[in-house]
């Protein structure tokens, strides 16, 4: 079974996935992916270059993320080219790596934040939300990405509303409530999947 975990910025997504994998579960995750195929060097990487000119290079000739992440959350155009960009090389490298995972395990999980603004709901068997209460994922975000209160809710509304996630899930994990109550609940998941815990 090919499983969706998605959610909103600053939501626990990634805590979750961790747990996920403390339990045996392989996770695939697609930010990792997408790092990669920016590379100096990678196909995507020189066509990121051609459109958003070389200004946006560290001087090691590495894509200055936080910059060009900057040009984007302001501008969907320029976000929409970005994602027409670099989301067929994504997809064409995570349906691969779940192939192979697929002939060792039972499940395995995509953690991939864009899931449903990329409409990619078909490719999961299974589609789990990481919820968060919407204050919380403000304070979480300005607190991890040392940013305003501004920038922080820009960055938020560049995504899919967290409640709207929330309606199109299989499966919610509430991650309000603490890492000790978010692991019961993977814990629970796991239980469902498998009819146990080993």
């Amino acid at each position: 079974m090919l499983i969706g975990l998605t959610g909103g910025i600053g939501s626990g997504k990634s805590t979750v996935s961790k747990l996920f994998a403390k339990y045996g579960i392989p996770v695939i995750d697609v930010d990792q992916i997408a790092r990669e195929i920016v590379k100096p060097g990678e196909e995507a990487w020189q066509m990121i270059i051609d459109h958003f000119g070389s200004e946006i290079l560290l001087p090691d000739q590495t894509i200055d993320r936080k910059k060009l992440g900057k040009i984007i959350f302001n501008d969907s155009q320029k976000r929409e080219i970005l994602n027409e960009i670099t989301h067929p090389i994504i997809f064409a490298s995570l349906v691969k790596r779940a192939k192979e995972l697929q002939t060792k395990y039972d499940h395995v999980i995509v953690d991939i934040p864009l899931l449903f603004e990329s409409k990619r709901e078909r490719l999961f068997d299974l589609i789990v939300v990481v919820y968060v209460d919407p204050k919380i994922q403000l304070s979480r975000l300005m607190e991890r990405d040392r940013i305003t209160k501004e920038e922080a809710l820009s960055k938020i509304r560049a995504q899919l509303d967290l409640n709207l996630k929330k309606e199109m899930a299989d499966i919610v994990i509430d991650n309000s409530l603490g890492i000790s109550n978010t692991e019961l609940q993977v814990v629970e998941c796991i239980k469902k999947w498998y009819g146990k815990l080993d």
